[in-house]
């Protein structure tokens, strides 16, 4: 035998030479694609092959295959090309609980287990366009409330476009998801998770998140859009080990909300947040949880309510029955809420750098909405807020180079506001803010480098205020003040606190508001306070050596 027939001998295909490699296309298991003829069994009889050939490419080719609920399975790509659109069935008939996926004992699953394609304890898994994925949820959106939506199917039976638990190995690429009924993309307890060049418009049913992740580990999540109507990137529970950038985020609520668990080492970077009523950034901390190395970084903000609130302690009482008094928040610093245990809550090692934007006063309707809603009174005079309350433990936070031109409108009787409930909650639940810039309780090691604080109308309120913080580091602030503010800066109860490069840019009556038999060692170290009539008014007790200015 010659060279060339024994190399063509050996390369001859057997029938197993290209197992892990094969195309599995749809049509040839029986998809028509046609749009109206149900193609469930046949998507799911393509991936169950492909899965037992030891995985491969499951096609959907041009054409719109309307399904139900789908199964993606270990070592599958599903392909759905440019042209092709999986279509979410209208119909809540062709839906079925994923009951691999419990919804008791872990209180960050009840939000249901629905959904048009889900994996569980799959690996290796990839969903990728250049696509379409169609959830149909405005069929799944009531329109008066107590009754059934079209489909038959709504509160938390509403089906997710993606559903993933306890996977590893899980890429999502170069799609569009589009109108689902609930939240787009839900990932829960899974590892090396990749969210890469996605487009996701959510806007048509109520709690229609983006992304949301739950105790999620080697996370990326790059070069996406999202705009949706809740949470944009929801990171809830345990999620460590986290990068998200290049991408833009729009939502009616937050677009990074954090709630519960051990969170560590995330980075955020180079993202774009626009027309986002409901507070970009949050964090909200109860006992038990604990977040530690974090950074925001390039971030742009447009047409923000918020924009940043940081809480962490116990939550506020719930309501008593009519007529009983409220419960009080307890002395011992446990939560109200008897489903939070642990100890208090701890925040730890959080910066944020090079954040430039605007901040509204007025949150309107968000663009291409089928759902509206309306502003709750606390989003419309909020600031950046760091809130730690109950025992609870946050130190070690860092702002620098941030410019942000606030909407203003804040009246003198919210700048008065001295006492503000010592819960930690929704950002709004404070009620309006007592500073329009910058409000921060409770800190200990807070450092603040070139911040620049504006107000687009009159604003009443203080630009920034210390209260029960110790070991603050403020230099390079800019900021407005109005004349008929009761002072630019308040600090209350606090200590060690070292001002330096601090100027005003507009006149007002008094720079500083010292507070509290507490308030000790704070210093001002040269800068431009001769816009102020007064540089310090001591209030509420505060000694005459409390604070030292240093020309």
């Amino acid at each position: 035998m010659g060279l060339y027939a024994e190399a063509a001998s050996a390369a001859a295909p057997t029938a197993s030479s290209d197992l892990g490699a094969r195309v599995y296309n749809v049509r040839g298991f029986g998809a028509t694609g046609d749009g109206t003829t149900l193609d469930t069994g046949s998507v799911q009889r393509a991936i169950d092959a492909c899965t037992q050939d030891g995985g491969g490419t499951v096609l959907l080719p041009a054409g719109r295959f309307l399904v139900g609920s789908i199964e993606v399975k270990s070592n599958v790509t599903l392909h759905i090309s440019a042209g092709a659109v999986l279509l979410g069935s209208g119909s809540g008939k062709d839906y079925h609980a994923v009951d691999a996926i419990p919804l008791t004992g872990d209180t960050t699953l009840v939000d249901g287990n629905w959904a048009l394609l889900y994996a569980v304890r799959a690996k290796n898994v990839t969903i990728e366009g250049p696509g379409t994925i169609d959830g149909q949820g405005f069929q799944f959106h009531s329109p008066v409330r107590g009754q059934l939506p079209p489909s038959g199917l709504g509160g938390s039976k509403r089906p997710y476009h993606l559903l993933t638990y306890q996977c590893e190995g899980l890429t999502v690429r170069n799609l569009d998801l589009v109108d689902c009924a609930y939240h787009s993309i839900r990932v829960i307890q899974s590892k090396r998770v990749h969210m890469d060049s996605l487009y996701i418009h959510n806007r048509v049913n109520g709690n229609n998140d983006g992304f949301h992740f739950i105790s999620a580990q080697y996370l990326t999540v790059s070069n996406c859009i999202v705009m949706s109507q809740d949470d944009a990137c929801a990171l809830f529970g345990s999620c460590q080990n986290v990068t998200i950038t290049n991408s833009t985020f729009s939502t009616r609520w937050s677009v990074f909300r954090f709630g519960g668990g051990q969170v560590r080492n995330v980075a955020i970077s180079n993202c774009v947040l626009r027309q986002v009523y409901g507070c970009p950034i949050k964090f909200q901390g109860n006992p038990g949880s604990s977040y530690e190395n974090i950074s925001f970084s390039d971030i742009v903000l447009d047409d923000v309510t918020g924009p940043i609130h940081v809480g962490v302690g116990p939550r506020a009482p719930r309501q008593a029955p009519a007529g009983a008094p409220p419960a009080p928040v307890r002395d011992d610093m446990t939560s109200p809420h008897p489903e939070e245990s642990g100890p208090p809550a701890v925040l730890r090692n959080i910066s944020f750098s090079h954040i430039h934007g605007n901040v509204t006063t007025n949150p309107g309707q968000i663009d291409e909405a089928k759902v509206t809603s309306n502003a709750n009174a606390g989003e419309k005079h909020s600031c950046i807020v760091f809130n730690c309350v109950g025992g609870a433990t946050m130190e070690n936070v860092s702002l620098s180079d941030i410019h942000l031109t606030f909407g203003g409108g804040g009246t003198a009787e919210d700048g008065a506001r001295r006492d503000l409930p010592e819960y930690a909650g929704e950002y709004f639940m404070m009620g309006p803010m007592p500073a329009y810039g910058l409000y921060a309780r409770g800190v200990k090691g807070l450092t603040l480098t070139n911040l620049r604080f504006q107000v687009a109308s009159q604003d009443l309120r203080p630009a920034l205020i210390l209260d029960r913080v110790t070991d603050c580091a403020i230099n390079g602030l800019s900021m407005e003040a109005d004349p008929k503010a009761e002072s630019a800066m308040r600090i209350r109860n606090s200590r060690q606190v070292l001002m330096s490069a601090v100027r005003l840019l507009t006149p007002t009556q008094v720079f500083l508001a010292a507070e509290g038999e507490t308030t000790e060692r704070i210093v001002i170290d040269g800068g431009d306070l001769s816009s102020a009539g007064k540089s310090l008014t001591l209030m509420e007790g505060s000694r005459h050596d409390a604070v030292r200015i240093r020309s």
